[in-house]
């Protein structure tokens, strides 16, 4: 008595499968060639995986297609999302592209001042605007100091384009999320609409975000990556504004209502000045998460020190991928220290308040 090998286990038990569902005509109605299963294709990158298997694998697309050729494959469904996407493709350029378009004079803008400006004009800006947001000697002189080193490794003008460009999409994300957030603390009904895309968009890996842009839009195009940095680091604003309102005290709250304060006294002079802490804590996350997502968004020609890195990597230059980390590392720092000294001085207002 010859025993079976795995493969012939698995083929007659679907087999049987189907002839129990009454499928087999269907089954055998498929022409053409057989197609690669994705298992074929990953099996030429690791041919010593291809020998490895369950002995009883999950009844999955590519496996129900070997004893049912008719069975769709996993290609086919991936193939099915791109054509779908394609399909509907032109429809959302054409809306998107007028509504998307301000993003992209905007980012034009905030690079052209930020590099057409002398840097004893435009560093000197900078500082001051450190100083009025966080009014800390210590914060603005280690920001002098590391701007001070930018410029000496010749990194000044990539960092500021770096700069310009977090600016800008964490000026959009604020607008945009804020609202959003104090929406989704007046509804619990939107809130719960909100938060499972939310988590969606807060679990998808950085790169997925290019990919239907880049069908979308030129690579020449700012608001391409413009786009992509603003869906990934609007998140923790919205929840965060979202939190702070809601931790509002209910006493402090009841009692503008005895006041006779109208909703929009209540929010605008109580519940925003109460939340603001959480509020600047999610200003901070989404600022270093533009951060992150400008280096990426370097494949699609965002400038900045994303750009270094990306060419390190590409023509093996250490020294220059190393010093361009530096500089981001460097720029983040700044970043971090600037938005918490400025959330401690609103803490610090709100409690003498």
């Amino acid at each position: 008595m010859c025993l079976r090998s795995n493969g012939e286990q698995e083929m007659a038990f679907y087999d049987s499968l189907f002839n129990a569902l009454g499928l087999r005509d269907w089954c055998d109605a498929a022409t053409g060639a057989p197609k690669l299963s994705m298992a074929s294709l990953l099996a030429k990158t690791n041919p010593d995986a291809a020998n490895e298997g369950p002995v009883f694998p999950f009844p999955s697309m590519d496996e129900l297609y070997q004893a049912c050729p008719s069975f769709p494959q996993s290609r086919d469904f991936t193939a099915g999302v791109e054509e779908a996407f394609l399909n509907v493709k032109d429809v959302l350029k054409s809306v998107l592209d007028p509504l998307t378009q301000p993003l992209s004079w905007l980012l034009e803008l905030a690079l052209f001042s930020f590099l057409a400006a002398p840097w004893w004009i435009i560093v000197p800006l900078i500082l001051l605007f450190v100083w009025y947001i966080c009014r800390s000697v210590v914060v603005t002189s280690f920001v002098t100091v590391s701007f001070a080193f930018l410029a000496f490794i010749d990194h000044l003008d990539a960092a500021l384009q770096t700069l310009a460009i977090i600016a800008v999409c964490t000026g959009i994300c604020i607008i945009l999320g804020v609202p959003i957030g104090i929406a989704m603390a007046k509804s619990n009904r939107l809130q719960r609409s909100l938060i499972p895309l939310l988590d969606l968009l807060q679990t998808l890996p950085t790169f997925v975000y290019l990919i239907p842009l880049i069908f979308l839009f030129s690579v020449t195009e700012p608001k391409l990556y413009g786009i992509a940095i603003i869906v990934y680091a609007i998140v923790p604003v919205i929840r965060l504004t979202d939190l702070g309102i809601r931790l509002v005290d209910q006493d402090v709250v009841e009692a503008a209502n005895a006041f006779g304060m109208s909703s929009k006294q209540k929010l605008l002079g109580v519940e925003l000045p109460l939340a603001l802490p959480n509020i600047m804590a999610g200003v901070n996350q989404t600022i270093m998460m533009s951060l992150a997502m400008v280096v990426i968004a370097s494949l699609v020609s965002a400038p900045g020190l994303g750009v270094m890195v990306l060419r390190g990597i590409r023509n093996l230059e250490l020294g220059v991928g190393l010093i361009a980390g530096l500089g981001i590392v460097l720029l983040a720092v700044i970043l971090d220290r600037v938005s918490k000294a400025a959330i401690a001085r609103v803490s610090t207002d709100q409690t003498f308040k």
